[in-house]
């Protein structure tokens, strides 16, 4: 068994949320994650490879394009993005092909952009 908090690596992905119940609904119906509740503002992930949590903050940080990219690796591009736009995630960039893959991006309820990507 690993550590999960080793020194100098990612240990926690927090993203901000425009609306919690419906971040919820999409990362649950689009991948599966699971989610603890801490409250109405917060909403704590499991299942996507490394924890994190969703935050709504009106008076906080926004989502937006404009920061770094989350990327999620899919065996089945095409099941993933039916399963994206299915629970009511958004295209934002059709998928394209680049050196050692094919990816997407997408934008879920709450605002946040993200990618998927496959080597296959």
């Amino acid at each position: 068994m690993t550590d999960a908090n080793v020194h100098h690596t990612i240990n926690y992905i927090e993203m901000p949320s425009t609306d919690i119940a419906a971040t919820k609904a999409f990362y649950g119906s689009a991948f599966g994650w699971t989610f603890t509740d801490y409250g109405p503002t917060y909403v704590a992930f499991e299942g996507a490879g490394i924890d994190g949590g969703f935050e709504h903050d009106p008076d906080g940080r926004r989502p937006s394009g404009d920061g770094p990219l989350i990327i999620l690796y899919s065996n089945d591009l095409a099941a993933s993005e039916t399963s994206v736009t299915s629970a009511g995630g958004t295209i934002s960039r059709p998928t394209f092909d680049f050196p050692g893959g094919r990816r997407f991006h997408f934008h879920d309820p709450g605002g946040n952009e993200l990618a998927v990507w496959s080597d296959n």
